[in-house]
């Protein structure tokens, strides 16, 4: 990833723990930080999205979010606010992995304000890479996402949530991906 562009990084429900690919690209990419959530074990909305505003307001240069889970969907909704016109110009692209299905019956009901999932196209260049077996999203239902985003869209093949249960760990093809995105 070029020096040039800051990668935020954008966990999803519960944060990225140990063993994640988002944690070790943390700590590993000195141009990485993690967006800081108030509450990531009841997430809001319209909290997440405040957070996810005021970093990439303040950041110095572009930005390029690497998203996992739910910080798919805080993308997704953060691209449908007002704030994309003051400040958006400032994002270079997303990598959005494992979206979850937030409009599923059986997704945990203390996580608000996510569903449904914006369908609209994002702003910027985005590349989605889903599982063929994640356990929170079926892949056609991210397939479509990434249609409606105007996003490149990867076949992980049978990852489960490309977490770090998924055994990546600095996860080259991803940094392959960021480093595309952020050119």
């Amino acid at each position: 990833m070029s020096g040039t562009a800051t990668v935020l990084i954008l966990p999803g429900l519960f944060n990225s723990g140990e063993g994640h690919w988002q944690t070790v690209w943390e700590s590993t990419l000195p141009n990485a930080r993690r967006v800081q959530q108030s509450n990531w074990d009841c997430p809001d909305r319209i909290d997440w999205v405040a957070a996810l505003d005021a970093a990439i307001a303040s950041a110095q240069e572009p930005v390029v979010l690497a998203a996992h889970s739910l910080g798919c969907a805080l993308t997704a909704w953060w691209s449908t606010t007002g704030n994309v016109a003051m400040h958006g110009c400032k994002v270079r692209g997303a990598l959005l992995v494992a979206p979850p299905d937030v409009e599923r019956n059986d997704f945990p009901a203390f996580v608000t304000g996510f569903s449904p999932m914006p369908r609209q196209r994002l702003p910027f260049r985005t590349i989605v890479a889903a599982s063929s077996d994640d356990p929170w999203c079926a892949q056609n239902r991210a397939r479509d996402w990434a249609g409606n985003w105007g996003a490149h869209f990867h076949d992980m093949g049978p990852r489960g949530h490309i977490n770090a249960e998924s055994g990546l760990g600095d996860w080259q093809q991803g940094r392959t991906w960021l480093r595309e995105l952020g050119a």
